[in-house]
């Protein structure tokens, strides 16, 4: 039996216990995400290969059903759709980034997921993740408050423009809207509506973000889980990203899927176990996805 044949089966089989029944529909589908892949590529001083063939062979021979690329420009879905194809994969979301909060921006921002969304649709698309550009990448500097209505405003146009489309926009943060009292990460999801702004659950951020708190996580679970229609799944310990997913560590995630399975919440599951400078290397980027998927299902 072929290893991707034979790790599906175990998903299939295992899944259902973690531990509740609200995620036994996604025993045949776990998707990674391309943005954990360039950390290992880079940690090697390696080029990043793209969403070319051999790359997404990897990704298939470690488990997946799916793969979300990170997309900059809509004809990067056109070259990737034979090596989808080739290697049994689907692309049920994707990642790209927006600039929503000055104004002489937002209309060519939302012009771009537009197009890269309309793209997408043909490969099977349902959700675009967006997290909103700060005013710096790297940068300390905040958003002002008549930056963040814009930019809810904006989010809130774009969701309604997607949903005609027939494509779900997923609200996503990193740690930085979590820091002064984490105003941007709650206007977003509180000035925006819920029948089209939804939420991408990035645990690790939010942990991060609030000073490696877990219980800032779980608050902010149970104040937003009914926009929730993603999680990005990467665990730490001791704070450090670890090169493979566990369920025990820094985050509880037996706890987050019983909470979450408990509410009836079902979300798209993409694996984003990326590494840093001080994660332990011990592995190579596939051996490590096929770890942590394995991680993931089994019972």
């Amino acid at each position: 039996m072929k290893r991707r044949h034979a790790l599906t089966l175990l998903a299939a089989s295992s899944l259902p216990t973690l531990p509740a029944r609200g995620f036994e529909k996604q025993t045949t589908h776990i998707a990674t995400n391309s943005y954990p892949w360039t950390t290992f590529y880079g940690r090697e001083k390696e080029p990043f290969p793209g969403h070319s063939d051999g790359l997404l062979q990897q990704v298939s021979q470690a488990g997946f059903q799916g793969y979300e690329p990170c997309v900059n420009k809509a004809g990067e879905l056109k070259k990737m759709a034979p090596f989808l194809k080739k290697n049994d994969l689907k692309m049920r979301s994707l990642y790209t980034n927006s600039t929503l909060h000055e104004a002489a921006k937002v209309e060519r921002s939302m012009e771009h997921v537009l197009e890269v969304a309309r793209a997408g649709k043909p490969l099977g698309l349902k959700i675009i993740v967006t997290n909103p550009a700060p005013v710096k990448w790297g940068g300390k500097e905040a958003k002002t408050d008549a930056q963040l209505k814009t930019q809810a405003a904006a989010l809130d146009e774009l969701g309604t423009a997607l949903a005609k489309e027939g494509v779900t926009l997923a609200y996503h943060n990193h740690d930085m809207e979590l820091h002064h009292g984490a105003r941007e990460f709650h206007h977003m999801l509180t000035a925006t509506s819920p029948e089209v702004v939804k939420f991408c659950l990035d645990s690790h951020w939010i942990y991060r973000g609030c000073g490696n708190s877990e219980l800032a996580l779980f608050d902010a679970v149970t104040h937003y889980h009914e926009r929730v229609v993603e999680l990005h799944l990467r665990q730490s310990k001791g704070g450090v990203w670890q090169e493979t997913f566990s369920m025990e560590g820094d985050i509880d995630y037996r706890r987050l899927f019983e909470f979450l399975n408990a509410k009836s919440v079902q979300p798209h599951l993409v694996l984003e176990q990326a590494v840093e400078g001080r994660s332990p290397k011990t592995t190579t980027a596939q051996l490590a996805h096929a770890a942590s998927y394995q991680a993931l299902t089994k019972r």
